[in-house]
């Protein structure tokens, strides 16, 4: 489940003094983006759920949320996942996961915060980002299941990104932009490592969601690739992005250890551009 947190973040004590957002400056020319999608005030949230014995069952809630925050004294944005499984599940295993990712208004990444309770484990991942010669260099702390910690230095050429800023600078993605089966490589931070992975462009597929008032989106459909210690590639994750300007994570199909797992969009609000994705009948 942890994969969804993925997807679909206390900030540590390693200071970035040296960092300036002007143009010219080492962070300003490290892999910015437009961001034409969101804006601050966005809350999305979904329903999850798991397969169980051959039968889907309703597992908890999540929640995407962004909002306007400054960072070392300038202005960023700050997306925060929220994942809570149901009281009917906790009685399997309980999931208290909330992760927090702050990146400039280009969705340069600065720091990221993961902490996780998953059954009788705590976990917690931070990562703080800083910009030199064409590198992100990451500062990274993870404590284990085992409540050992471990931290990292590495450095990533040109760009890495965590699992909250990863979802939003997908978001700027255009149809236009691949070709169908088209690879996209990028440097995934998780944990006290980083590591490259691979998305797949799907195409464009239609998705409906569930409910009394149904909607059906026209969306971009990306896999998310994991090799594992023989180098072989599982699919973890495939995520639909609604094919508009806002460009709307609505379903997340999830390959687990232990079976699989779904999160479907179930409210968006605070959008910043119509949803002009939807189906005649169901524009809003």
């Amino acid at each position: 489940m942890k994969r969804l947190l993925f997807i679909l973040l206390t900030i540590f004590n390693h200071q970035l003094s040296t960092f300036n957002f002007a143009p010219g400056s080492a962070l300003h020319a490290q892999c910015p983006v437009e961001n034409t999608a969101f804006q601050s005030g966005e809350r999305l949230e979904y329903k999850l759920y798991f397969n169980w014995k051959f039968i889907w069952k309703t597992a908890g809630t999540a929640s995407l949320t962004t909002r306007s925050t400054t960072y070392k004294g300038q202005s960023a944005m700050q997306s925060d996942l929220i994942t809570t499984t149901s009281r009917h599940v906790d009685r399997f295993f309980m999931m208290r996961d909330t992760l927090r990712a702050i990146y400039t208004p280009q969705v340069v990444p600065l720091f990221y915060r993961k902490g996780a309770t998953e059954g009788s484990k705590y976990r917690f991942n931070e990562i703080t980002y800083s910009y030199a010669g064409g590198k992100t260099l990451l500062h990274q702390v993870y404590r284990h299941g085992n409540g050992t910690i471990t931290t990292a230095d590495n450095v990533a050429t040109p760009c890495a990104h965590d699992m909250v800023s990863m979802v939003m600078r997908c978001r700027s993605y255009k149809a236009s932009d691949f070709t169908k089966g088209q690879r996209v490589p990028f440097q995934f931070a998780d944990g006290d490592k980083v590591k490259t992975e691979t998305l797949i462009y799907r195409g464009i597929k239609k998705f409906t969601t569930e409910g009394s008032q149904k909607k059906t989106y026209r969306c971009l459909v990306f896999s998310y690739l994991e090799k594992n210690s023989k180098g072989k590639e599982k699919e973890i994750v495939t995520f639909y992005i609604t094919d508009d300007r806002n460009h709307i994570p609505v379903r997340l199909d999830l390959n687990l250890r232990f079976g699989t797992a779904k999160a479907y969009l179930t409210q968006a609000t605070g959008l910043r551009n119509p949803e002009t994705s939807l189906e005649e009948g169901d524009e809003q």
